[in-house]
């Protein structure tokens, strides 16, 4: 028998606002613990909640980027439950009535674009951070209060693969309006996962198993391909699924049982007394859907005819904003956009990750200083083996592609009588080569090519030593 997955995504994103989301503390990242707390966030007795506005600004545009409707009145509920990070022994968010509902995102797939359905998008506030040592547990407050936006899909991912490409989505659509940097290593960005498992070409819901503690994209996709395994191994054997939670162990790269879940948890949620029904009306959701930037999808098709670049080259330089950034601002000062894409997939692309760099933070390889480099192989004063070791020193010293040649001596060599020497030197210890050349294999040049660009340290004319090459041979 045939299982196929059945996947839901909910996805909390750490809103880029410089206070909390019901008071004035900093969220400012990596402070001494609980020194960016006050009443209101430790829910001390008498503390009244205000809503931070940019917080729910945010929210409306992340809604109106995920095609949402975004809610005329919206409110806040308390979420009951006790857990020692939770100083008030409960959470503020949103149950009955989110900021909005009904959106959805276009993921590229195998077969084209597949269409994921968003149930509703709210705004909550974080807990705080436990932090455990040997026989100890501490708690550390700073977080509790930040404002979290959470991202519900609809169980309509089909595979590791599609949560995967979902995830990546999305996040490049958050960080292109600019509310959150998406950090997961920060834990600015947090997904669990829903995952059960039917019989192919049913539309029934089987077993459900919530998958938490996965810190990455690959670890969503290596957690839930885990997981598929794991459950139609059980299926096909007979055997009957648990409701459960399960934790992603990457270093065993496998999900282990955390706790068994018979049914839902009631969290009795009430209306927050301390926050009023917020009404946000027409006009201002139309002022923020017009303030929206242009999003990775518009980009990606202006690309393509703007620079007449391929589906997959526009798709490659639209995943990370700050790549498409640097290409565009590259083409303000160069024509020749196919080149520049050339240059930026490839060498320096590879150049950056090399160096464990982000393309927008690689700030000493400027959009100005890498057309100098190719405008300098343009002219032929440098071959593009030389081009590549100049980008190379660039990255590695701060200096521009003119210093770095002027210093090294990588002039190309376009003199032909500077290049005769070495070629006779290079013809007369290589007579086999010479050999098959005059013998009709016509590709045996290119060997010789080869070893004169070696001993010129790869500052010859490759071009012009071909031509010079054929002439002597013949």
């Amino acid at each position: 028998m045939e299982y196929e997955p059945v996947i839901g995504l909910e996805v909390h994103v750490q809103l880029k606002t410089k206070t909390k989301a019901f008071c004035g503390c900093s969220t400012e990242f990596g402070k001494e613990p609980n020194s960016q707390v006050c009443a209101v966030c430790l829910g001390l007795p008498g503390s009244l909640p205000v809503l931070n506005k940019t917080a729910l600004e945010y929210s409306i545009k992340v809604a109106l980027a995920l095609n949402c409707k975004v809610q005329a009145q919206t409110k806040f509920d308390r979420k009951n439950y006790f857990y020692p990070d939770l100083p008030k022994n409960y959470q503020i968010s949103q149950y009955d009535l989110p900021i909005a509902l009904d959106g959805y995102l276009d993921i590229g797939i195998e077969a084209g674009t597949k269409r994921i359905a968003i149930r509703r998008v709210h705004l909550e506030e974080d807990a705080g951070k436990l932090i455990h040592r040997d026989h100890l547990s501490l708690v550390d407050f700073n977080r509790t209060g930040i404002p979290l936006l959470e991202i519900v899909s609809s169980p309509e991912i089909n595979s590791a693969q599609e949560a995967y490409g979902y995830l990546r989505s999305l996040k490049n659509i958050i960080q292109y309006l600019g509310v959150s940097d998406c950090d997961m290593e920060k834990g600015y960005l947090r997904c669990d996962a829903n995952i059960s498992l039917r019989e192919k070409g049913s539309s029934g819901l089987g077993v459900k198993t919530e998958l938490k503690n996965m810190n990455s994209f690959k670890a969503v996709r290596d957690a839930l391909s885990y997981e598929i395994k794991r459950q139609s191994n059980i299926l096909r054997t007979g055997q009957e699924l648990i409701q459960e939670t399960r934790l992603w162990d990457p270093k065993a790269e496998e999900t282990q049982s955390m706790r068994s879940k018979e049914g839902a948890q009631d969290y009795r949620y009430f209306p927050d007394p301390d926050l009023t029904n917020f009404r946000i009306k027409d006009e201002e959701i139309e002022k923020i859907r017009m303030s929206l930037p242009e999003l990775p999808a518009q980009r990606k098709g202006r690309f393509i005819k703007e620079f007449s670049l391929s589906e997959k080259e526009a798709e490659l330089l639209i995943s990370d904003k700050g790549l498409a950034d640097y290409f565009e601002e590259c083409t303000r000062q160069y024509s020749n956009f196919k080149n520049v894409f050339n240059w930026i997939s490839s060498p320096l692309m590879s150049a950056v990750s090399l160096r464990g760099l982000k393309i927008d933070r690689a700030l000493v390889v400027k959009p100005d200083s890498l057309i100098e480099l190719i405008r300098f192989v343009d002219e032929g004063s440098l071959s593009n083996l030389s081009a590549k070791e100049v980008l190379n020193k660039m990255l590695d010293s701060h200096k521009s592609a003119g210093q770095i040649v002027k210093q090294d001596g990588l002039t190309q060599i376009s003199d032909s009588g500077a290049l005769d020497q070495i070629i006779q030197e290079v013809i007369k210890e290589n007579s086999k080569s010479v050999d098959d050349y005059r013998s009709g294999k016509s590709n045996a040049v290119m060997f010789l090519v080869g070893q004169v660009m070696k001993r010129s340290k790869g500052r010859a004319n490759p071009k012009l030593v071909q031509e010079l090459l054929k002439k002597r041979l013949s």
